[in-house]
């Protein structure tokens, strides 16, 4: 019955696919609040557009019952149809082996809800803290490391960020902001304006680091009004992106990154080695180049997380560190992600 309810609509969804391929930004409804509130959430839908054979839908069924489906229609243009190794689609199409147990695979890899003092607010490592700005992403990342995270319990309303921009205030020490998620790019720029007003009145606080995949699955997100209020802020500003293959990078990223660049924005980019995505000196390669290309410097090459439900990503320590030597060869020292783990208790991340 699948097969066939598959087969009935390839036919007319090429044709529609086709006209939805347009850039979003190009049609009266490109605004990214439209763009992120029409992101495929069902398994079926995204099989059908991709064109993927039937057998994958009970696997995509089973990891979206565990963490959902979520891809914006301008990240689902760069994915190859038909094919269900494309790197693109790896890293958003739910599988049945997610629903796997693993050992050493668990909720909270990174130990967070130990390091919350305040709702909202996570502190690890001395001189920076983190905020949770936003509860939800544009897109869902299957390796995700926060795919479990409470956040219900760590969206503060904004009576309850005065209690936790009071901890900021109290702990001179803290110099920089993170703004994360979810996605910190997700909520409202009105939210964020007046969060970074108060983070600003704040006189030991020098940067505003922002952690954000918006940039480069729904491009449009960076627009007159984001630009705005972040060229106001005194603070120095640094925008980490999220690129885990060459392929993530068409022209409307590489005129987001423009946009920022030509506020004064520093732009960084952290990647995950995923099995499957990224796992070769070529990908890497050619990731750091396409990077730079777009004014990106590389700046982490994370190893998985052991998140459950990610375990199929997972590339051992050994293989990682083989990679990274052979990737030297490759490339100058500035285009050099640095290869690291997050390991819990830590003063900060752990170089391999």
């Amino acid at each position: 019955m699948i097969t066939r309810s598959l087969a009935n609509v390839q036919t007319d969804s090429r044709r529609r696919d086709d006209a939805e391929r347009i850039p979003v930004s190009s049609t009266p409804q490109g605004r990214w609040q439209a763009q992120l509130a029409s992101a495929i959430r069902d398994p079926y839908e995204l099989c059908r557009r991709l064109e993927l054979d039937p057998a994958w839908l009970p696997g995509a069924r089973t990891g979206h019952e565990l963490f959902e489906v979520r891809v914006p229609e301008a990240y689902l243009s760069r994915i190859r149809r038909g094919d269900p190794e494309d790197p693109l689609l790896r890293q958003v199409l739910p599988l049945l082996a997610e629903s796997d147990t693993m050992q050493g695979f668990v909720q909270d890899p990174l130990d967070e809800t130990g390091h919350t003092p305040r709702r909202g607010l996570i502190h690890k490592y001395h001189g920076r803290v983190l905020l949770i700005a936003s509860p939800t992403c544009a897109i869902n990342c299957r390796y995700c490391f926060r795919r479990h995270f409470p956040y219900h319990e760590n969206s503060p309303s904004r009576a309850q960020w005065d209690d936790t921009l009071a901890y900021i205030r109290d702990d001179t020490s803290i110099g920089e902001i993170i703004l994360s998620g979810g996605d910190p790019l997700a909520t409202s720029d009105r939210q964020l304006a007046w969060l970074a007003e108060r983070l600003e009145a704040i006189p030991h606080l020098k940067r505003l680091r922002i952690h954000t995949r918006l940039p480069v699955v729904i491009p449009d997100r960076i627009d007159t009004e984001l630009l705005d209020w972040l060229s106001a802020t005194r603070l120095q500003r640094v925008v980490v992106l999220h690129v885990n293959h060459a392929s993530e990078i068409d022209d409307t990223v590489v005129a987001a990154c423009q946009r920022l660049r030509e506020i004064g924005v520093t732009l960084l980019n952290q990647s995950v080695l995923l099995r499957g995505v990224n796992d070769s000196v070529e990908t890497l390669t050619e990731l750091s180049e396409r990077l730079f290309e777009a004014g990106v410097l590389p700046y982490y090459l994370h190893v998985l997380d052991p998140v459950a439900g990610a375990a199929h990503f997972d590339v051992p320590d050994a293989e990682a560190r083989d990679l990274v030597k052979s990737l030297r060869t490759r490339l100058p020292g500035f285009l050099m992600p640095t290869l690291v783990r997050e390991i819990p208790g830590e003063a900060s991340k752990t170089p391999l």
